[in-house]
């Protein structure tokens, strides 16, 4: 999708699951690379709390806070003008209690100038992004390895292995799309399990590590340059 100085919206990335166009999706964390993703006509542009990890230079992503995001999340808008920019929520700023995430996600859209907000978790965040739909905050879901319960899963490992955890994937997934979710990410799973997710899904998924069937690709920025 070359610039066009109109910005992409929801609506578009769902859109390109029905053409069959491929979605293309980057991280970014600053003004600078937000306008060089923006201009090399990335779909989707996420402001990932994977900034913890990769900039921050943490273990892992769960001490992001949600300060932190809102401030990466006006940066990168600063130098994103077209593609769609989501911002992750961080670690315990949506899990505690359906109003505390509606607040959260409400201050990051107000605050950054967003166009959605990213979750991780299936089942169990049915009600979450429900009520986040209901009050007008797009949601992008995101199943299979989800790097917030890294320590529950034994750590960066691949899930979905044998039929019963593929189908509780799928389960996450399709429980995300009934709760009004508009995109998934499929982190870190068997291609068995992602390709035939997807199709059975009517929203788009990004994957990231989980093979070419997916309806995009998600990758970290800073990944790409090593």
């Amino acid at each position: 999708m070359p610039p066009t100085g109109k910005r992409v919206t929801t609506l578009e990335i769902v859109g390109c699951k029905r053409s069959g166009r491929k979605i293309v999706a980057l991280t970014a964390y600053d003004a600078l690379f937000g306008r060089l993703l923006d201009e090399a006509g990335v779909d989707v542009v996420l402001v990932g709390d994977s900034v913890n990890t990769v900039l921050a230079g943490q273990e892992t992503t769960l001490s992001a806070t949600l300060e932190q995001m809102i401030y990466h999340g006006r940066m990168v808008r600063a130098g994103v003008e077209r593609a769609l920019l989501i911002v992750d929520l961080p670690f315990l700023s949506y899990q505690v209690t359906v109003e505390e995430a509606k607040r959260n996600a409400g201050r990051v859209m107000q605050l950054t100038g967003a166009s959605g907000v990213k979750l991780e978790g299936g089942q169990a965040m049915y009600e979450t992004v429900r009520a986040l739909v209901d009050i007008g905050i797009p949601v992008m879901g995101h199943v299979g390895y989800t790097p917030q319960s890294v320590h529950a899963l034994g750590g960066a490992r691949v899930q979905g292995r044998g039929a019963e955890a593929g189908e509780r994937i799928l389960a996450d997934a399709k429980a995300l799309e009934e709760a009004g979710a508009f995109a998934i990410v499929l982190e870190l799973m068997p291609a068995g399990v992602a390709t035939p997710g997807s199709q059975a899904l009517e929203i788009p998924t990004t994957g990231m590590g989980s093979g070419p069937g997916c309806d995009g690709q998600v990758r970290v920025l800073d990944d790409r340059r090593g």
